[in-house]
């Protein structure tokens, strides 16, 4: 399916306020499915900003919360969102727990720039990506200088940063 089909699709849920099942067609669209994921809540919308959250114990299902104003921004950036916080979720999971958030956010954050765990996703504004880049490098910060984790994720850090000074 092509993505204006995918966008005349979540144009007609975004119509019948189906935030819910628009979130769950984007799922099955681009192959961001998990046996983890327990489904998607609502949560509070803050205007102007795109905030999902995935909430549970680890080693326990997952529910992603999205505010129902969701559809209300673009749609590469939402897919990039939503994939971040799929990727949450398998971490989560039991067989592979990511105990450390650091780590977690980090990962996601590559993940938002490279699509190595869901490469239907498609890349968003250069603008993003520098946000992106930024809050990964927060973390990697937050793993604590030339600790143990900072070395695990040297490489991806370098190739961020490679992305980033490219960018214009």
């Amino acid at each position: 399916m092509d993505f204006e089909q995918i966008k005349l699709h979540l144009n007609a849920y975004k119509e019948n306020d189906q935030v819910i099942d628009a979130a769950k067609y984007l799922l099955y669209s681009f192959g961001l499915e998990h046996e983890n994921f327990a489904g998607f809540g609502l949560r509070e919308a803050i205007p102007n900003l795109v905030l999902l959250t995935t909430e549970g114990e680890l080693g326990e299902p997952q529910t992603v919360m999205i505010p129902p104003n969701l559809f209300d921004f673009e749609l590469n950036l939402i897919l990039n969102v939503i994939a971040h916080e799929m990727l949450h979720v398998r971490q989560k999971a039991p067989e592979q727990t990511v105990e450390d958030k650091n780590e977690r956010e980090f990962q996601a954050y590559y993940e938002m720039l490279f699509h190595k765990n869901f490469p239907k996703i498609p890349d968003a504004s250069d603008f993003h990506k520098k946000i992106f880049g930024e809050k990964a490098f927060e973390y990697y910060k937050r793993m604590g200088e030339g600790s143990e984790l900072q070395k695990k994720y040297a490489t991806q850090k370098a190739e961020i940063e490679q992305l980033i000074n490219v960018l214009p």
